[in-house]
């Protein structure tokens, strides 16, 4: 397993690519994702952290076949979030509760350090999830 500090597109590739993406980063993520699918994989874009705008080569994505999409939650009537919920419930967390999936997890700071797990946020220097925990 590639440490931490190994770049996501060049390990996903070496694995084939990747499937699907789904991305809340945006900006010069978007076209690394791109470089990071397996022909015929899925990017779901799903936020913009870093800006919706930026430069894209259609022409991979053509000729690997790949869809580019979108989602967001917020313009969503409250009934079509119960439903994503309940099949968030019903596919998604029996998997999580299996141990089957999990998200990725960078660091953990006590709450009482919350200045520094935001600094290695606005770093850029972390893959996966900054948790902080409190009590």
């Amino acid at each position: 397993m590639p440490g931490l500090e190994a770049d996501f597109v060049e390990v996903l590739r070496a694995e084939g690519g990747a499937d699907l993406i789904l991305d809340m980063v945006g900006g010069d993520y978007l076209p690394r994702n791109v470089r990071a699918l397996a022909d015929d994989g899925r990017l779901v874009q799903i936020a913009f952290l870093q800006g919706p705008k930026v430069e894209l080569n259609f022409a991979q994505v053509m000729m690997r076949r790949l869809t580019i999409t979108g989602s967001t939650l917020r313009p969503q009537s409250d009934l079509a979030k119960a439903r994503i919920a309940d099949g968030l419930r019903e596919h998604v967390w029996p998997l999580l509760e299996a141990g089957r999936v999990a998200p990725v997890m960078d660091s953990e700071y006590p709450l009482a350090e919350a200045a520094a797990a935001h600094a290695r946020m606005e770093s850029s220097a972390h893959i996966g999830k900054i948790v902080l925990k409190a009590g």
